[in-house]
């Protein structure tokens, strides 16, 4: 089987993936790393130089190749299932179910405020209220696609260890 951890940056799938792998002895694709590694350029890099158009076509063409690994967690980009046909793509992947890992806009922005550096979709924001309506706005529009998952497990107060034993309850 494949799990396909879904969610809006700063979620948590990176730390849960690697989590779940461990327990379930499968393998773990962070897709962001996965595609920095194929273009040999970082996510930011990419951005700045390419621009989004460009990344979310190099993300669609390798969202295909990961998502027909076995034994494999994939953690995908926050934007991966809410652009072009990413998200039939995923819902149609044989042996898989997709899982997203909710949480609310003030625990996200608590969580990213201090990694927007990283973030090319927040770096240009400066205050705590910036991030806030941003991601407000993101998650609304981001919604309707995590929420078509076949699980969907609420992170808010839960560690990384919390979080994987849900995910495991709710597949096992």
């Amino acid at each position: 089987m494949t799990l396909i951890l879904v969610g809006y940056m700063g979620s948590g799938k990176s730390s849960v993936a690697k989590k779940l792998a461990k327990i379930l002895n499968y393998d773990v694709i962070d897709f962001d790393v996965y595609i920095e590694t194929k273009l040999n350029m970082t996510i930011n890099d990419i951005f700045k130089t390419k621009g989004e158009v460009f990344f979310r076509k190099q993300e669609s063409l390798y969202l295909k190749d990961v998502i027909k690994k076995e034994n494999t967690i994939v953690a995908l980009g926050g934007g991966t299932p809410c652009y072009g046909n990413n998200l039939k793509m995923i819902k149609e992947a044989e042996r898989s179910k997709t899982i997203y890992l909710k949480a609310s806009i003030n625990n996200l922005a608590e969580r990213l405020f201090y990694e927007k550096s990283t973030r090319p979709l927040i770096s240009h924001l400066d205050t705590q209220d910036q991030l806030l309506e941003f991601i407000g706005k993101h998650v609304f529009e981001r919604s309707p696609f995590y929420e078509q998952s076949d699980v969907i497990i609420l992170t808010d107060s839960l560690s990384v260890d919390q979080v994987t034993e849900s995910i495991l309850l709710k597949l096992f």
